[in-house]
C-alpha cells in the first residue's frame, strides 16, 4: 500500500507539485466508478482543481517569460517551448502565452482564478479580449467582461463580446464613434496598424481588385502548408509569407516538379510537389512544359547541386532542391516552414564545409544564429533513407541530447 504525507504549510512549490503529481499518476491508473452519477460529480471536482492548477501554470510560465529562460534552451519564443517540449497544440500554447502576459493586468480575474470562481475557459477568453488593450481599457474590459460571467453568459458569448470589446465599452460610456472604415471609399487600398504593448503590431485594410490579385499571386503561393506536420492555420501561415517578402526572401514565386531524369524521359516513377503531393509521371511531363513551373532533378548532371569550396552561398537549384527535402526547419521541433528558412552549412563553412548540397540544410534565422553562437549545443545526425539532416537541442548543462516526445529525458529524472 503506497502512502503520503505532506506538510501543505511547510512544503515548496517544488514539493507540492511532486506531491501532486503522484496523485496524478495514482488516479490516472484507476479505473472510472460504474455509476454515472458519481462520475460526473468527480468530473466537475477534478475540473475545478485543474483550473486552479492552470492558474498556477501561468504564473509559473510568466516568470519563464519575463527571464527569456527558453532561448538558453535553445528555443526562439515561449510558444515554441510549450508546443515542442510540453506538447501542446498551437491555440493552446497562445492561451498560455496570453494569460501568462496578461494576468499582472487582471488582478481581480487572477484572483477569482487562483480562489476556483473562475474557470480556465473564461479566464482565457478574457485575457485574449484585453491583449490589444491599454491599461485603462483593459480595467474596463475586465470590469465589463466579468461582469457577463457573473449574468450566466456563456464562454462562447464572453468571446464574441471580447472581439469588439472596444465598441462595447463605448456603448456603456457612450462615447460612439463613426466607424472610419465605413466612410472609406473602396477604390483606394488602405492599411492600418497599431502597436500592440508587447511590441507586435495589429494590421487590418482593404485591398482593391488590381492589389488584391497581386496579394493572392504574390502570398498565395507561400502561404500553403509546409507538409502534413504544418500545423499553422492559414492567417499564420500568410503572415509568415508577408514577412518573407517584405525581408526579401522571396523575389519571384513558381511551382516546383520534382521528379528523376526517367520520368521527364517517358518513365513511370511518379513525381511530387514540395509539399509531398504525388503527381503521376504523365501529369508531371505535361505540366514541365508549363511557364513558370521548375523542374527539380533529383542527383548530380542537370543542375549544379555540388560547388565544393569555390562557392558560400548557395544556387537557386541548390535552394529548392533544399526546401523539396526539408519542409520545415532542420531543428526537431521547429515548425518553421523551409521556404522561409536560411540554407546552413552543417559543419560550418569557416570549418572548411563545402557548398554542396549533401553537406547543407535548412535552418530558421533564429536557430541559424544560435548554431553558430553554441555549435556543441546541438547533436547533428542524418536519416538513411532521404539524407535528411536533424538538429537535437542539448540542454543547458547537460551533454545529453534531448530525445523527441514528451517528458524530455531532464524532466523525466527531476
Amino acid at each position: 500500500m503506497r502512502s503520503m504525507v505532506i506538510d501543505l504549510d511547510g512544503a515548496s512549490t517544488g514539493e507540492l507539485v511532486s506531491a501532486l503529481s503522484e496523485i496524478a499518476v495514482e488516479l490516472a491508473g484507476r479505473s472510472a466508478p460504474e455509476s454515472a452519477a458519481a462520475c460526473m460529480g468527480l468530473t466537475e471536482s477534478l475540473a475545478a482543481s485543474i483550473d486552479r492548477t492552470e492558474s498556477v501554470i501561468a504564473g509559473l510560465v510568466s516568470v519563464v517569460d519575463r527571464a527569456g529562460e527558453v532561448r538558453r534552451w535553445g528555443l526562439p519564443s515561449i510558444q515554441a517551448w510549450l508546443r515542442s517540449r510540453l506538447g501542446m497544440r498551437d491555440s493552446r500554447a497562445k492561451e498560455r502565452v496570453t494569460l501568462a502576459r496578461q494576468r499582472h493586468r487582471l488582478t481581480e480575474l487572477t484572483g477569482r482564478w487562483a480562489a476556483g470562481d473562475l474557470s480556465f475557459g473564461y479566464a482565457a477568453t478574457i485575457a485574449g479580449a484585453v491583449a490589444r488593450l491599454d491599461d485603462a481599457d483593459c480595467a474596463d474590459a475586465e470590469e465589463v467582461l466579468l461582469g457577463m460571467v457573473e449574468e450566466g453568459f456563456s464562454a462562447g458569448k464572453v468571446a464574441s463580446f471580447g472581439r469588439r470589446i472596444r465598441e462595447v465599452i463605448a456603448e456603456r460610456d457612450g462615447t460612439e464613434r463613426p466607424d472610419a472604415d465605413s466612410r472609406r471609399g473602396y477604390e483606394r487600398s488602405w492599411i492600418d496598424s497599431t502597436r500592440s504593448l508587447d511590441g507586435g503590431r495589429y494590421v487590418k485594410g482593404w485591398l482593391n481588385a488590381e492589389d488584391a490579385a497581386i496579394w493572392d499571386g504574390t502570398l498565395g503561393p507561400l502561404a500553403k502548408p509546409a507538409g502534413t506536420d504544418d500545423r499553422r492555420d492559414l492567417s499564420e501561415r500568410t503572415a509568415a509569407a508577408l514577412s518573407s517578402v517584405l525581408s526579401g526572401g522571396h523575389k519571384a514565386t513558381k511551382v516546383t516538379v520534382i521528379c528523376d531524369l526517367d520520368t521527364l524521359t517517358g518513365g513511370n516513377a511518379p513525381a511530387r510537389l514540395t509539399d509531398g503531393t504525388p503527381i503521376p509521371a504523365v501529369q508531371a511531363r505535361r505540366i514541365a512544359l508549363n511557364a513558370g513551373v521548375s523542374v527539380l532533378l533529383l542527383g548530380k548532371g542537370s543542375l549544379p547541386l555540388y560547388l565544393g569550396r569555390t562557392e558560400r552561398f548557395a544556387t537557386p537549384a541548390q535552394r529548392r532542391a533544399l526546401e523539396a527535402l526539408n519542409p520545415t526547419c532542420a531543428v526537431q521541433g521547429c515548425e518553421v516552414s523551409g521556404t522561409l528558412c536560411e540554407v546552413d552549412h552543417v559543419s560550418g563553412w569557416a570549418l572548411g564545409s563545402p557548398t554542396d548540397i549533401d553537406q547543407l540544410t535548412l535552418t530558421c534565422g533564429w536557430h541559424n544564429r544560435f548554431k553558430a553562437a553554441h555549435p556543441t549545443r546541438l547533436h547533428v545526425t542524418r536519416t538513411p533513407a532521404d539524407g535528411r539532416y536533424i538538429y537535437r537541442l542539448h540542454p543547458p548543462g547537460d551533454g545529453a541530447a534531448s530525445a523527441p516526445g514528451r517528458p524530455p529525458p531532464w524532466l523525466q529524472a527531476a
